[in-house]
């Protein structure tokens, strides 16, 4: 068969404009479904019997839809004691019950890139049909503190990945970060840094007794459970040598676990530092040591050739996929490396005018206006907008194993629980990316089946593989599963938010219901103010891995 670049549009895979290459007919939901059906985990009966028995709760007269098994159908789900217990075309009855005529029933949505501990943007982010969301890319530090720190605080599941960049702070700033930080931290943490003149953890590169010093760090909480080991090279890459690099995603693999993170070079277009170079690197780092690859939002320049290259390596066997968030738009830091004048002016040829819109003041900034919020906040998060984007993104919807993730973030001033969503002021990817792809999905002719293996099967899989067992009972509707579930009316769910002031944060519609370890977190359109969630994250080891380098 001759290789094309195909990717899923309505029932078959077309040719598209890009002509990247292969054929990916092996990556239907269907075929993977096949591909798993031997998995003790794996449950494809969707007819029991009527049953007499009881239910904690159960979800009536729903179109239950499961991508593993490749099942579209009206059924009635029996859930009790967290998990699906029957899924039945009979009649059953339950302590509670929902119904669910109309509405789609699916497993909850998989977020492998909510960056924050804040509860109020994972608020946001589970009125979006999020039912687990990790940080596998900035990450954490001190991960044994952090998981016993959000014990009982979180609606959704949670977990989160050990940070090169903070474990570099430490190194190379000297920053005490004794007790657990995350994303939440980490802006101030980058202006704290800088404040002798120089932000060392971007700019200064390792000896060997430093790469020692941060493996060692990482190391520490690899053998807490951290998902992986998770960097942002991009925000460093004067910083941070191609050896350390290596080095970060060995540690990673001596305990079978991914790096995730995105490209030395993200979104530069200009040879010989383009963007598809620094993917190359992480990529051969993973081919070398056998170790999984989660490449953190591939919507930039290059992401065609970077998801050729990923299915290509599927195909051989490597557990390796990327993330996507459905937006024009970006979202960092304003004081980030990649925005100053030397980069982003003479190297990405960008107009601070055209495309740097601050959202605390709901305006696009000229680089004076820049290099004032700069001196000032440095840590406010901007949205950065690439018309490029426009283009590629109806075919992000159509790719097979690239996954929805959001990169939710927080703003500066926080927010309180019961705060007006009205008052969030950041990217509207926070509070509707994947409810944004429902509704780009259901425009683009995409099938519902493809678009639920994006938001739900496909980044449970890959978790899976990386030996997780979390992950392989949840992303799945089935009788034995989690009952992490998304209730959502196809022909209606949108996003409520925009890039407009005071629409930033607004909650989505048509998506009134939300279970997370079978208890309702969303119901009928509202936060019911329950904390269910559960870590996400692997047995703590009695023994580290670390192995220093020599010089």
């Amino acid at each position: 068969m001759s290789k094309h670049i195909l990717f899923y549009a309505t029932s078959a895979f077309i040719l598209t404009a890009c002509e990247v290459s292969i054929d990916h007919e092996a990556d239907t939901p269907a075929a993977a479904a096949e591909k798993i059906g031997t998995s003790p985990y794996t449950n494809c009966s969707f007819d029991a019997a009527a049953s007499t028995e009881s239910f904690d709760t159960v979800i009536l007269n729903g179109r239950v839809v499961d991508p593993e098994c490749d099942f579209d159908g009206i059924r009635n789900v029996g859930i009790r004691d967290s998990r699906i217990a029957m899924i039945t075309g009979g009649d059953i009855s339950g302590a509670d019950s929902v119904d669910a005529s109309g509405l789609v029933v699916a497993p909850g949505f998989i977020d492998t890139h909510t960056h924050s501990s804040d509860k109020y943007v994972i608020k946001m982010a589970m009125m979006d049909g999020v039912t687990s969301g990790m940080d596998y890319e900035l990450g954490a530090l001190n991960v044994a503190d952090w998981y016993e720190r959000e014990t009982g605080k979180w609606p959704i599941n949670y977990g989160t990945c050990v940070s090169h960049e903070l474990a570099r702070m430490v190194v190379h700033d000297g920053l005490d970060l004794s007790a657990a930080v995350d994303a939440v931290d980490a802006f101030q943490l980058r202006a704290q840094s800088g404040e002798d003149g120089v932000e060392g953890w971007s700019v200064t590169v390792s000896d060997g007794d430093q790469i020692n010093d941060i493996t060692r760090l990482l190391d520490k909480d690899l053998q807490a459970g951290a998902l992986c080991a998770g960097t942002t090279v991009g925000y460093a890459f004067a910083g941070i040598s191609s050896y350390e690099l290596f080095e970060v995603q060995r540690a990673a693999a001596r305990y079978g676990r991914p790096l995730a993170g995105h490209s030395r070079f993200h979104g530069n277009t200009v040879t010989p530092t383009e963007a598809t170079l620094g993917f190359d690197e992480v990529f051969a780092n993973a081919a070398a040591l056998g170790s999984s690859l989660l490449y953190s939002h591939n919507n930039d320049y290059g992401w065609s050739e970077i998801e050729e290259k990923l299915a290509l390596a599927r195909e051989r066997g490597m557990n390796v996929w990327s993330e996507y968030y459905p937006y024009e738009a970006a979202s960092t830091a304003i004081g980030a490396a990649a925005l100053r004048p030397e980069t982003y002016e003479d190297v990405l040829g960008r107009s601070y005018a055209e495309t740097l819109f601050d959202p605390t003041q709901d305006k696009y900034l000229n680089k004076d206006e820049y290099l004032q919020v700069v001196a000032e906040d440095p840590g406010r998060a901007i949205v950065i907008f690439n018309p490029a984007r426009k283009e590629w993104l109806p075919q992000w919807l159509k790719v097979p194993h690239m996954v929805v993730a959001s990169d939710g973030m927080w703003q500066n001033e926080g927010l309180g629980w019961d705060d007006d969503p009205a008052l969030f002021k950041g990217h509207p990817r926070t509070s509707g990316t994947h409810t944004t792809v429902l509704r780009l999905a259901r425009e683009n002719d995409v099938p519902l089946m493809f678009t639920l293996s994006q938001l739900s099967y496909w980044p449970a899989y890959h978790l899976g593989e990386t030996g997780l067992e979390q992950m392989k009972v949840r992303g799945r509707l089935q009788e034995g599963m989690v009952a992490d579930i998304v209730i959502f009316d196809v022909d209606s769910v949108a996003e409520g938010s925009t890039y407009k002031a005071g629409e930033n944060g607004l909650p989505p519609i048509g998506l009134p219901h939300v279970m997370v370890n079978g208890v309702f977190v969303k119901r009928d359109d509202k936060a019911t103010d329950q904390f269910p969630g559960q870590p996400i994250r692997y047995p703590v080891e009695d023994e580290g891995r670390h192995v220093p380098v020599t010089n």
